[in-house]
């Protein structure tokens, strides 16, 4: 498989307090990576590294072999635009209806009315959704309205799609359904995902790989069968969610 991300030796602290330590991670263009932890070790940091959101203290990041920790404004810019990303609450603009908000990156591209008009249609059909264009976000679920983020992530055509906590916040039938979408995306476009979370059903379901973050590293990565049946004392513990094993629960 060939390596579209390759993160080496990534370090940030906030203050004194670290939260990546010499983080090394590869993601393969494809494949479907979850990377989990508990909550507050890092997991969304790592992400708001790849969009540019954040810049580390020392590392780097490659994307297509192309390094996005030193690259200059144009090129970073560049780099960035190959990602999509659906944020953990959906961050809809509140004030807009659906069609301006699934529209909203393709108006920054300049791109034909008629042109965005189609595009709108087709990416809310295909995340299973019709003739919402008009209704606001307040009059859709929680479940609908990670399906219009999906739609609007999906319209700039991102090469690849980072999905921060998709299940958190919906009842576990929504929350299959969302993993369905994104092993769907997967399938039928060939995107790269990679879906940061602590739900383990959802990672078992959606991965090809799961890679566990725990106290600024990547400890173990492996298929959903290697993590069930490592004998690793992190994951077990926190698969299990036990209180009892090296990871502290306070």
């Amino acid at each position: 498989m060939n390596e579209q991300i390759k993160i080496e030796n990534l370090n940030k602290a906030f203050g004194s307090k670290i939260i990546l330590k010499n983080l090394n991670l590869k993601v393969y263009k494809g494949e479907k990576l979850s990377i989990i932890g508990k909550s507050g070790t890092g997991k969304s940091v790592i992400m708001k590294h790849l969009i540019g959101m954040l810049q580390p203290d020392s590392g780097k990041i490659f994307v297509d072999n192309e390094e996005l920790t030193s690259a200059h404004d144009l090129k970073k810019e560049k780099i960035i635009s190959k990602f999509g990303i659906l944020f953990q609450g959906a961050a809809l603009f509140d004030s807009m209806n659906i069609f301006d908000n699934v529209a909203f990156g393709l108006r920054r591209q300049n791109i034909d009315e008629e042109q965005i008009a189609s595009e709108v249609i087709e990416k809310l059909k295909q995340v299973g959704l019709k003739n919402i264009e008009k209704k606001y976000p307040s009059e859709l679920s929680g479940g609908m309205q990670k399906r219009v983020g999906l739609a609007r992530a999906l319209a700039v055509k991102p090469e690849i799609m980072l999905y921060d906590e998709p299940t958190t916040g919906v009842d576990p039938i929504t929350g299959g359904s969302v993993d369905h979408l994104i092993v769907k995306m997967n399938q039928e476009i060939g995107i790269t995902s990679i879906v940061v979370t602590h739900d383990m059903k959802s990672a078992y379901r959606i991965s090809d790989r799961i890679a566990m973050l725990y106290e600024g590293k990547i400890i173990f990565t492996g298929t959903p069968e290697e993590v069930r049946n490592t004998d690793n004392p992190y994951i077990q513990q926190f698969i299990k969610g036990t209180t009892k094993g090296p990871i502290d629960v306070i």
